[in-house]
């Protein structure tokens, strides 16, 4: 027997090796790190890159309410290249200005990455830390969060126009605990930026990437400049698709709910809306990328 465990032994002690070297590169959430000064010297060029690359629209900005803490949710689209969270950012710090608290929570990955972790932090991004995200809504922040993640993010292109959460409701305990009202947002485009093929979710499991980088995705697609994309770990270069966004009407789940929290209505009702709006949009739209 001790022939058959000692592989599987040694396996665990990389896979256990290969996690803490990433936790050891991933900083602590801190919401110090955003710099306003930062944000108003990138915000005017990115926009400007935004409505040029990706054609960016944005729909719905005047249903945010105009300060207070509140929860903006969306589909995550376009793999570890996600043009709709630029375009969300950016059109929230144009419409508010960039001395309003917002934050915009993503997977440790994004965060560990050299220089580029270093300038999503100025702009107010934070590791998906349930504890930072807590915090700053009590001190009336404004917080961006993709529940779907790295499921939803890589779902095949031909299912862009579904909202997949992978049944994940931590945003619904986060709202109703801070008493905070939940924005929708649907994006429909930037799951165009690359021909997403499969998840991978098989062979993430068999990497044991859950285990070693929170991943329980290891995507395959076609994307510039790599011809067939594996693991999507460099990103790509996003195909200059035409990126909308709008923002639906807030939803107060303790009105809509009453004194107790109902976990599977609230994800129907949050989803629910988010999907009639996504497959409005995507009737809207023409050619694959024109729009």
């Amino acid at each position: 027997m001790n022939w058959f465990r000692l592989p599987t032994d040694r396996i665990d002690q990389v896979t256990d090796w290969v996690a803490e070297q990433v936790n050891a590169r991933v900083p602590a959430p801190d919401p110090a790190d955003r710099d306003p000064e930062f944000i108003i010297d990138t915000v005017g060029p990115g926009w400007w890159f935004a409505r040029l690359y990706f054609r960016a629209e944005v729909r719905g900005l005047n249903r945010i309410p105009e300060d207070g803490p509140v929860l903006l949710v969306g589909n995550h689209s376009g793999g570890n290249v996600s043009p709709e969270v630029l375009v969300a950012t950016l059109a929230f710090v144009r419409r508010f200005g960039p001395h309003r608290p917002f934050f915009q929570l993503a997977h440790d990955m994004v965060m560990a990455y050299p220089v580029i972790g270093t300038l999503l932090r100025r702009f107010g991004t934070v590791g998906a830390d349930p504890n930072s995200a807590r915090q700053v809504l009590r001190d009336g922040a404004a917080v961006l969060v993709y529940p779907g993640g790295d499921w939803e993010v890589h779902r095949p292109t031909w299912k862009e126009d579904e909202i997949d959460f992978a049944g994940r409701t931590g945003f619904l305990r986060l709202a109703w605990d801070e008493k905070v009202p939940i924005v929708p947002m649907v994006n429909i485009g930037a799951q165009q930026t690359a021909l997403m093929l499969s998840r991978g979710d098989r062979l993430a499991k068999l990497l044991r990437l859950d285990r070693m980088l929170r991943l329980k995705v290891f995507p395959i697609s076609i994307a510039l400049p790599w011809g067939l994309n594996i693991g999507d770990l460099a990103g790509h270069i996003p195909l200059p698709s035409k990126v909308t966004v709008e923002f639906l009407e807030p939803i107060d789940l303790h009105a809509e709910l009453g004194p107790e929290l109902d976990v599977d209505a609230a994800y129907e009702l949050v989803t629910g809306v988010m999907q009639d709006a996504l497959c409005e949009l995507s009737a809207e739209r023409g050619l694959p990328i024109v729009g």
